[in-house]
């Protein structure tokens, strides 16, 4: 029987994180690292992409920043060109990269609901699409890990209608593509975090004024009082979840979510 530290072992596969700049992206590619495997951070942001590959790479791992906008189908296809010319494959996808911001129905227009389709649902059929074939093509076998959210399963407040909308159909999107993937041993899970702390929710506890009239502040209070944990998640308790499927700990697991919400999601 192979050992827990053999399994978690990530050392000579190559891992995408898309968004993996900050955030759950951040703790994702932090695990990934330390397990031995080479990181692309995919950040639309290449000031931030190469700090966040900077900050890992000065702890002796191999990390590497590639500019990615995942809605734009070219620039999904040069990451993965990219990947493949430097490390020679693709053996793991995080799809994480995705926006949330809070805009009420009446207020929200056509081009703010394209927005969030296009990065959080096209984006993430875009590097499934490319990945996957060079996956295929190599014939042995990968990971893919799907960052939707508790808003996949039920609604955590107002304003959120194309994001929920989005992660609804990443969720679907995932088992459909699990049973097409699994014949090449390509396994297809996803996370849905609850609230977690990361830079955009820490602007949110400084009192950011909030946008469309929404207390926002408000909101990520209430939302605290619910989780039975009674705080919000780090980065990390998503890094340490997907680390466990990406690795060989998670042998026989395909098309399934994990939920990582501190229990709200039980009231």
């Amino acid at each position: 029987m192979e050992s827990v530290a053999s399994m978690l072992n990530l050392s000579g596969k190559t891992a995408i994180v898309t968004g993996g700049a900050v955030g759950i992206g951040y703790g994702i590619a932090y695990r990934f690292a330390e397990a031995g495997a080479n990181v692309i951070i995919a950040n639309r942001t290449s000031a931030e992409g190469l700090h966040a590959a900077g900050e890992l790479s000065s702890k002796g791992w191999n990390v590497t920043a590639i500019a990615t906008d995942v809605s734009v189908e070219e620039s999904v296809k040069r990451m993965v060109e990219e990947t493949v010319k430097k490390y020679g494959a693709v053996d793991i996808l995080v799809n994480n990269a995705g926006v949330y911001p809070e805009t009420p129905l009446r207020q929200m227009s056509l081009s703010d609901f394209q927005k969030v389709i296009a990065i959080n649902l096209q984006g993430v059929f875009l590097c499934t699409k490319y990945v996957s074939e060079q996956m295929i093509s190599r014939q042995k076998g990968g990971r893919i890990i799907n960052i939707t959210s508790i808003d996949a399963l039920h609604p955590s407040s107002v304003g959120l209608a194309h994001y929920d909308a989005s992660k609804h159909g990443v969720w679907g999107f995932t088992k459909n593509v699990a049973l097409e993937l699994a014949p090449y041993k390509i396994w297809v899970n996803a996370i849905a975090p609850g609230g977690i702390l990361t830079p955009g929710v820490k602007k949110l506890q400084q009192s950011i004024p909030a946008s469309g009239g929404l207390d926002l502040q408000k909101m990520l209070e209430s939302l605290i009082e619910r989780i039975p944990m009674k705080r919000l998640g780090e980065p990390d308790d998503i890094g340490k979840v997907a680390l466990f499927l990406a690795s060989d700990m998670c042998s026989y697991m395909t098309g399934g979510q994990i939920v990582v919400d501190g229990g709200v999601l039980l009231t």
